[in-house]
């Protein structure tokens, strides 16, 4: 399953209602580091479908979830669980790094 785009719109039906665990990466077009760890993101949605949800939310077309987060730094990746916020970290990391946070938090 590859990323979704999810929108102000959408956050609550595809993150805070969502059944499985859900990554939100808050990014931008002219972001160097999150386009860093796009690709990362993409193979880890797809090695880990069906255990969690992957999405991008573009903080300069959607500034209303990443206010509401108290994003002040992109990438900023959130892990929500049954909800709620259980991690989150800010910046890139390599693709390991990145499993492994997710795992822990799954």
């Amino acid at each position: 399953m590859a990323t979704v785009a999810v929108t102000d719109a959408t956050f609550e039906a595809e993150v805070t209602n969502s059944d499985l665990p859900v990554v939100v990466d808050f990014w931008a077009e002219w972001c160097g580091p999150c386009k860093q760890i796009g690709p990362s993101l993409e193979e880890l949605s797809e090695e880990l479908a069906g255990k969690v949800k992957i999405v991008k939310v573009n903080v300069d077309e959607n500034p209303g979830s990443p206010a509401q987060l108290g994003v002040r730094g992109i990438p900023a990746l959130f892990l929500f669980k049954d909800g709620a916020v259980v991690s989150n970290k800010t910046g890139a990391a390599p693709k390991a790094a990145l499993q492994s946070w997710i795992n822990e938090g799954i």
